[in-house]
């Protein structure tokens, strides 16, 4: 049961599709088969379901826990061993769904920290608890809750979510909206699992509607630009309605107190943070998120 076995497992338990992970891993897929049908011989269970598209099955899920967290301490070693030789420099990983809210205090750091190496990764909310116990990253940003026990969360802030309407639109002169009014509009918004698709139609299945969808992007800075285009409305949150206040579009509360977005920052709970992971966890909850174009706060 070697490392590369193991790693090559992960990559199969994520993908659930050898043929894929064996383009991924840059191996031929016949010896991908023989890594894992002997790593199940070993443990002496199988650790997928076969029958039609291959799934992950139990034992899979639990051996998969304790395989990421193995690795992960190997690699909290291999860097905490590579931050003593350098003297504190060290690099630090951040997921976050987007990183347009996070520029301001990205920047900062990198202006007080500059030989730090800043790694950012873009995932969704419901892969950051799996990476955060794989040590594949050392902080999560998340506009949505990451369920999961051995988490530790601290807000950064929570905003007001609008709809952002073309100004030439019917509805551009409103004070507010409510659900049932935006029901039947075009919308503009982001694939699912992603938290602004996740808070329209949570919005609309509490009113007992479905929200009529004509475009889904993977570019969710595109949004706005989409909606000026005049291709449908959309949810906007304030502090993109802030970042982006050159894009020429009307932006309207919505009547319901659950339109709005707590974004997060989470660690894994008892991991030895890095120097450098500290002190980015310290900018992001110290930034002044309600200033313009951010601050630092003033003791």
């Amino acid at each position: 049961m070697d490392l590369n076995s193991l790693r090559q497992f992960l990559i199969v338990a994520r993908l659930e599709h050898l043929s894929r992970a064996a383009d991924e891993l840059r191996v031929a897929q016949p010896s991908l088969s023989r890594t894992i049908a002997r790593l199940e011989r070993d443990l002496g269970a199988p650790l997928f379901d076969r029958s039609g598209r291959l799934r992950l099955n139990a034992a899979g899920h639990v051996f998969r826990a304790h395989v990421e967290r193995a690795l992960g301490e190997l690699e909290a070693g291999r860097r905490a061993v590579a931050e003593t030789v350098n003297e504190g420099a060290g690099s630090v990983r951040l997921a976050s769904e987007t990183f347009l809210t996070l520029t301001g205090p990205l920047a900062a750091y990198k202006r007080a920290h500059p030989s730090v190496e800043l790694e950012l990764h873009w995932s969704p909310a419901e892969d950051m608890a799996r990476l955060l116990r794989a040590r594949q990253v050392d902080l999560c940003v998340a506009s949505q809750p990451i369920h999961a026990e051995e988490v530790e969360t601290v807000r950064l802030f929570d905003e007001e979510v609008g709809v952002g309407v073309p100004l030439d639109h019917p509805l551009a002169g409103r004070t507010s909206l409510s659900v049932h009014e935006l029901a039947g509009q075009p919308f503009v918004t982001a694939r699912q699992g992603h938290w602004l698709r996740r808070l329209l139609d949570r919005l609309f299945a509490a009113n007992g509607l479905t929200p009529r969808i004509v475009c889904e992007s993977d570019e969710h800075g595109a949004i706005a630009d989409l909606i000026v285009a005049g291709l449908g409305i959309g949810l906007v949150p304030s502090f993109a309605r802030r970042k982006g206040e050159h894009v020429p579009l009307a932006w309207i509360p919505v009547d319901s107190p659950d339109c709005r977005r707590t974004v997060t920052v989470s660690w894994e709970t008892g991991s030895h943070l890095s120097t450098a992971a500290r002190q980015l966890r310290t900018t992001l909850t110290e930034w002044d998120w309600s200033a313009e174009e951010g601050v630092r706060r003033r003791a």
